[in-house]
């Protein structure tokens, strides 16, 4: 009988953007949804819950490069700062979702 793999952490991030993006018109439901798809997917809370925050990280590091790359380091690194912390506040049902996915993933032998 053959074992599946867990999904990488940026394969599950993706999941949840995606899902969450198709379900824009249930505003708390879709980051539920797809934090919990992508939870699963991740195959543990605690991989779940870091593919949910990859994109926060993501957006507030390509916001302090594209303000360095116009000669304002500080500034894009105190508003990357702020950006990142602001995505991953507002996206907590995203969290919760993930958290509740990786516990529904089946426990996988390694």
């Amino acid at each position: 009988m053959a074992q599946s793999q867990d999904s990488s952490i940026v394969v599950s991030a993706l999941w949840m953007i995606v899902i969450s993006l198709l379900l824009f018109f249930l505003p708390a439901i879709n980051g539920l949804i797809g934090g919990a798809v992508g939870g699963y997917k991740a195959g543990s809370a605690g991989r779940g819950v870091s593919a949910a925050i990859l994109p926060s990280l993501i957006v507030g590091a390509a916001l302090w490069g594209v303000l360095a790359a116009f000669d304002h380091p500080i500034l894009g690194f105190f508003g990357g700062l702020a950006v990142g912390l602001w995505a991953v506040i507002s996206s907590v049902s995203l969290l919760i979702g993930a958290a509740i996915g990786g516990v529904m993933a089946p426990e996988r032998g390694r």
